[in-house]
């Protein structure tokens, strides 16, 4: 059954379909919170949707998909849906997300991010259990960053005057 209801999608405040513009939306979104750009990867997403006033927010893909994060050799599920509430530097009551520990699927619910920044991120499950891994094992390196106000990309230089 599905989180996302019909009250909730007239509620949004923005709705995109298509796999392009959700990827697009999803990690501008990630960013606009202080969040890594790379916690959420995807594929072939049919609709994701967000209610600003709330802070919900869902991605809809058309089949559940496994993801291992290199850098740290942790893999990870996320369902066909997936569901949470966002905030600066937080995503709670997470739903839909699940990383293997030893030999278990153990059920993410909540992300955050160490404030102020220490360059750790804290993952918790729904059982309690919690682990802390380095921002930059979700971190993408091929989107724009901003420097100084303007946007640059990663490979441009910048010349001084």
């Amino acid at each position: 059954m599905s989180l996302v209801t019909k009250a909730i999608r007239e509620s949004a405040s923005e709705i995109y379909h298509g796999d392009a513009i959700c990827q697009e939306k999803s990690k501008e979104l990630l960013t606009e919170m202080g969040l890594p750009n790379g916690l959420l990867p995807l594929e072939d997403i049919v609709e994701c949707g967000y209610v600003k006033d709330t802070g919900f927010v869902w991605l809809i893909q058309k089949k559940e998909k496994k993801h291992k994060f290199e850098k740290i050799g942790k893999l990870t599920t996320y369902g066909t849906e997936v569901t949470a509430y966002i905030e600066k530097f937080k995503i709670k009551k997470l739903t839909g997300v699940k990383s293997k520990e030893l030999l278990m699927w153990i059920t993410l619910s909540e992300i955050t991010l160490d404030n102020p920044p220490t360059g750790k991120i804290n993952f918790k499950a729904t059982s309690g259990l919690y682990r802390s891994f380095p921002v930059s094992a979700f971190q993408l390196d091929d989107v724009k960053k901003d420097v100084g106000g303007a946007s640059v990309a990663k490979d441009a230089q910048v010349k001084e005057v």
